[in-house]
């Protein structure tokens, strides 16, 4: 299993984590199995978005022992009522779901206290100056909550929140179908057909923006949605028209800037194994370059996309992660410290580009790499 470090939490994660949709209305023995599994191949991260207290209770029990060695994000402003998931903002329930949750997890901490499903700006604003936020604060004072994160489908919300200063960690739903969508508070846009049947070019500006701006802050990203609900697995579902595979769709989120790692939902102990199985995948499996470019209605033409398929470069540089400072650059309004020094400890830079070509030449969005390759060496100076 590789582990990344989760932006300025250090935190170390692995990068395939849990998502626990699968072992909602599980028995004890099904949901063992899968954790099991996860544990035997070196998962160390959960999410908990559900208030489900069965599921708690049986993480808590997992859990016994080995806390420490396990990293728990769960879910503020849910609630379990009736039998089922509710999102609330009302401070009571907020507070007695909270107290609830570290009951049934048999623990005094989360690693993570995600502020739950913010897609309007104006709810971010009202949660930053509020109640919500000052409670979330508090419980990280205590140490009940080591930082506060929060969930977003919206980079419209999610940007400002990043920008706040106020969220450690951002979960966001990153697949290469959403990348595509603009903003928006209504999440079933992201679902609805409709929203693919004009074709579609390049990442979202405001996306991109968001990637870009919590690799500079150091607000590490934890991956919701992946693939689409599985929707990307299906020819027939996919809102491209073709289907991608686990692997292409693990591979493009964790491609993407502060990206950390990605809660796999899966529900069965195959699904698990299929999602396991990228640590031991070839990069010919992984690639997922080529499935983009044949999708159909959709281009990314022109933009990087970070695959590495203008490898290898004939003077050693690494155009992908110079690509990807260089955008990083861009995005702020004056060169971030941290960006300048990734670069400078880089063996090759792009000022050592000879200009052969042979990086656009592979190249499947026709990226002008050359062009690129100038504009770095003007900005980092060498």
């Amino acid at each position: 299993m590789n582990y990344r470090i989760l932006g300025r939490t250090g935190l170390k994660v692995s990068e395939i984590a849990l998502g626990c949709e699968g072992f909602l209305d599980k028995t004890p023995q099904q949901a063992n199995q899968l954790f099991g599994l996860a544990a035997e191949n070196g998962v160390n991260c959960m999410d908990l978005y559900s208030p489900n207290p069965q599921l708690h209770r049986f993480v808590g029990s997992a859990l016994q022992g080995q806390r420490e060695k396990f990293i728990l994000q769960a879910h503020l402003c849910t609630v379990w009522k009736n039998g089922h998931y509710q999102r609330t903002r009302q401070m009571d329930e907020v507070q007695s779901s909270f107290e609830a949750l570290l009951k049934n997890l048999q623990t005094d901490y989360l690693d993570i206290g995600m502020i739950h499903y913010v897609d309007s700006p104006s709810e971010w604003e009202t949660i930053a100056n509020g109640p919500i936020m000052q409670y979330a604060q508090q419980q990280k004072a205590a140490g009940r909550i080591r930082y506060i994160g929060l969930s977003s489908h919206n980079p419209k919300a999610a940007l400002p929140a990043v920008e706040s200063g106020l969220v450690d960690v951002l979960m966001f739903s990153v697949n290469p179908c959403y990348d595509l969508q603009p903003g928006s508070e209504d999440l079933d846009a992201l679902f609805a057909p409709e929203s693919y049947a004009a074709p579609l070019l390049n990442l979202d500006p405001e996306r991109e923006q968001l990637y870009e701006t919590c690799q500079r802050l150091g607000v590490g990203i934890t991956v919701m949605k992946a693939f689409g609900g599985g929707d990307l697995l299906n020819q027939a579902l996919s809102p491209a028209g073709r289907s991608l595979s686990v692997l292409q769709c693990l591979h493009y989120a964790l491609s993407r800037p502060a990206v950390a790692c990605v809660m796999a939902g899966a529900h069965t102990t195959a699904e698990l194994a299929a999602c396991l199985a990228y640590e031991t995948a070839s990069e010919q499996e992984k690639d997922y370059a080529s499935a983009l470019a044949a999708f159909p209605r959709m281009s990314w033409k022109g933009h990087c996309m970070y695959c590495g398929h203008c490898a290898p470069c004939p003077k050693g540089i690494d155009v992908a992660a110079v690509t990807k400072f260089l955008n990083l650059a861009r995005a702020a309004t004056k060169l971030p410290e941290t960006v300048r020094e990734h670069y400078a400890v880089l063996a090759h830079t792009a000022s050592e580009c000879s200009g052969c070509g042979a990086c656009e030449a592979r190249c499947p969005f026709e990226v002008p790499v050359r062009q690129n390759m100038q504009l770095a060496s003007q900005v980092f100076g060498r």
